[in-house]
């Protein structure tokens, strides 16, 4: 996989507008301050031209962080709420990065953490992706980043969700009895803890197994055996839906095809 391939916004073209627009003391503190024209901010999300969105504005039918805004030359931020029509949007083109992520990286946006995935897929696109679900900075394997909030809420939705597998080590083999809880399901502290699925793994010790949840995170995981009295070796994600780690080298990224997408949208 072509890890330098950049996708998304061309970044030279932000710093030629600026050249030309510099002469207007206007435009310079806009552009040093990061905002931009909702007018701008609203034709860049694909809805509509700006002297259509000018219109839309006029008329009351974008919010601003909760307010309704019907300033015409109004200037906003790339971390405001914008909503058309009571729908948030996004000036962003749309990014899908699938990344194989190896042992020693925490799953978080935040800074001062050390390694985390967002170093891993820094030059993947100019877009703010960011993480769907977490994996523990020991833990490999699959994980979806995007700016897409249609697909993230469709991972974190608790009624539907996004089934992950999990091929997990543990310090001991699993016995039956303790498979066939995990497989029924059991309450613990008033919760029912549940799986999509749990195998052992064909050619392999009874250490090893398959298990699929529709969590986001891997606390489910880490909870069912710690209940049980196991400890977990090794956890890697191998799947998410359809998606696999195929072609995909550990600290490797790739963008999602359309027909991955497609299918990923309909599960």
């Amino acid at each position: 996989m072509n890890q330098k391939r950049k996708e998304g916004f061309n970044k030279q073209k932000p710093k030629q507008k600026q050249q030309k627009k510099s002469t207007t003391n206007k435009t310079s503190k806009s552009n040093t301050t990061g905002e931009i024209r909702l007018n701008k901010y609203i034709a860049n999300s694909g809805i509509c031209s700006r002297r259509d969105a000018d219109m839309h504005i006029s008329i009351g039918s974008v919010t601003v962080n909760g307010k309704v805004v019907v300033e015409m030359g109004y200037k906003v931020k790339l971390d405001d709420v914008v909503r058309f029509d009571g729908q948030k949007i996004n000036p962003e083109k749309k990014a899908y990065v699938l990344l194989n992520k190896p042992k020693g990286f925490a799953t978080t946006t935040s800074e001062g953490k050390g390694r985390t995935v967002m170093d891993l897929v820094a030059n993947a696109t100019s877009s703010r992706i960011k993480p769907i679900g977490r994996l523990g900075r020991n833990s490999t394997g699959l994980i979806l980043f995007t700016n897409d909030d249609d697909v993230t809420n469709k991972f974190t939705n608790s009624k539907t969700g996004v089934p992950r597998l999990f091929h997990i080590e543990l310090d001991k083999n699993l016995v039956f009895e303790d498979f066939k809880t995990i497989s029924e399901g059991f309450k613990l502290r008033g919760k029912t803890i549940t799986v999509e699925e749990i195998s052992y793994i064909d050619g392999a010790p009874k250490n090893q197994i398959g298990l699929r949840i529709k969590n986001t995170g891997n606390t489910l995981i880490r909870t069912i055996f710690d209940h049980l009295k196991y400890e977990i070796v090794k956890l890697d994600c191998v799947m998410i839906g359809h998606l696999t780690k195929k072609d995909i080298p550990r600290g490797h990224w790739k963008h999602l095809t359309d027909i991955e997408l497609t299918n990923l949208k309909m599960l």
